[in-house]
């Protein structure tokens, strides 16, 4: 018989006041008994519309029944014909909006906890695992993948598999892109992360960091030497700005380049480590997303006392995860809503206050959220001496600079053919948030599968 409470079995977490203070994960995983407890609240539906939830395509309901029955390598066998990071996933995945949106315990209750059952089962395979993959016969095709962040992996892997001989290039010394350099380590720990790599790696994909496709080499140049498929995964790392007065202030960071400090240049050993973060003890975050939610935190982490998510609109409207502002206002970081900044001020080149106006909404605007309105009369001051910038990224121009043919959107997005991910440059495909704008890992992973298949299809006819 199904397990009918309403209820997923409750994640392990540490304590808000302790996790504040380190950079450990927050949520500690399911035991053995509590995975195989939550899976019993799958009701192995005959029209399982948790799987169309999931731009991979796991078999939810397969993998579910295995952990239920205690078997666990069984379900990562599962999991991986169709995805390639589960462990990441399981952690970072919007499952809420994906496969448990769908969930049909959902309607009466809470839906079955697929990301805590997968990041179980990816965890348990890492801890028990004795023998890598092993890579597969040749077949002499040649593809190059730029950018090893979540759609360049999936597509290095998908190819792998079949036999193709897969080089990634990574501009950075460090391999795994958004998820190494963007993802707090209290969200997804590192060495995690290098496992997921090691593993692509033993399926025989050939890594190359240090090397920026545009500068060090061109995709024409790649195409050149033999490359006979390229997939462009070079994701959103060019940082938007409000353009309001006194954003070149000292103090003034964009989100990505704080998290990257934090997370790939180690400043949270500064002065140990000499790549500085500098933060005051109060913090002001402008934005709500997800990436928001990483910098607020990372700067409570630091040491800030007061950190401020400042946002224009309401809280319905906050775009980030609700379990990562739900996180957030556990360890105190202090919400801002409906609120504009104006003007950053400085003193001897540094932030010193942030001028801001109220904000009311009006009719949706064409994203669908309702448009905020200035309230007249308002305007307030913040004392701060740090300004955290997150309000979106978009793709690099480098790419776009060096590639002739290559036809790009007007904010820079690669154009492709959704359902083959080719752009106008024969043999060349691109997805993830260098086509997309800044989405999700689970999003942009979906892509490299399309992508994968399509390079596939193309060079097993010649």
């Amino acid at each position: 018989m199904p397990n009918m409470s309403l209820e997923k079995v409750k994640m392990p977490e540490q304590a808000p006041d302790i996790r504040n203070h380190n950079f450990e994960e927050v949520a500690k995983g399911y035991t053995k008994e509590m995975a195989m407890e939550e899976a019993t609240r799958c009701l192995n539906c005959k029209n399982p519309l948790c799987k169309k939830g999931c731009p991979v395509g796991v078999p939810i309901p397969e993998f579910i029944a295995e952990v239920a029955k205690g078997n666990f390598e069984k379900a990562y066998e599962i999991i991986t014909t169709e995805n390639a990071l589960p462990a990441i996933c399981g952690r970072v995945c919007p499952q809420e909006n994906q496969c448990e949106g769908k969930c049909v315990r959902g309607f009466k209750g809470e839906p079955v906890g697929i990301g805590r059952l997968e990041r179980f089962v990816a965890d348990y395979h890492m801890q028990h695992a004795t023998a890598a993959p092993s890579p597969v016969a040749a077949n002499h095709h040649k593809v190059a993948i730029i950018g090893s962040g979540p759609a360049g992996l999936t597509c290095a892997g998908e190819l792998a598999k079949k036999g193709y001989e897969v080089t990634v290039f990574e501009a950075l010394h460090k391999t795994g892109g958004v998820l190494v350099y963007g993802i707090p380590e209290f969200r997804l720990p590192k060495d995690l992360v290098q496992k997921e790599v090691d593993t692509i790696k033993a399926l025989g994909v050939d890594f190359e960091t240090n090397v920026v496709v545009g500068r060090s080499i061109t995709i024409d140049e790649l195409q050149e030497q033999g490359y006979e498929a390229i997939f462009v995964g070079t994701g959103a790392g060019l940082p938007r700005f409000q353009n309001i007065p006194g954003e070149n202030l000292n103090g003034v960071y964009a989100a990505n380049e704080f998290l990257t400090r934090v997370n790939l240049m180690k400043g949270y050993e500064f002065p140990q480590h000499p790549t500085p973060v500098k933060i005051s003890d109060t913090v002001c975050v402008i934005g709500a997303g997800n990436v928001a939610m990483d910098a607020a935190r990372t700067a409570k982490r630091l040491g800030a006392k007061e950190v401020y998510i400042v946002y224009r609109r309401g809280e319905q409207e906050i775009p980030a995860r609700a379990e990562e502002v739900h996180h957030a206002k556990e360890e105190g970081i202090i919400f801002k809503l409906l609120t504009n900044p104006t003007r950053i001020n400085g003193e001897d080149g540094w932030v010193k206050s942030m001028e801001c106006v109220e904000m009311e909404l009006g009719e949706p605007d064409a994203s669908g959220r309702r448009r905020p309105i200035k309230k007249e009369g308002s305007e307030f001051t913040i004392e701060t001496g740090t300004v955290i910038v997150a309000i979106g990224q978009s793709p690099n121009p480098l790419i776009r600079q060096t590639t002739p043919g290559l036809d790009t959107q007007s904010w820079g997005g690669i154009i492709v053919d959704e359902e083959t991910m080719k752009t106008s440059k024969e043999g060349v495909y691109a997805g993830g948030d260098a086509v997309s704008g800044a989405a999700t890992v689970i999003l942009a992973m979906g892509a490299g599968k399309k992508a994968a298949k399509a390079i596939d299809e193309a060079l097993s006819q010649q």
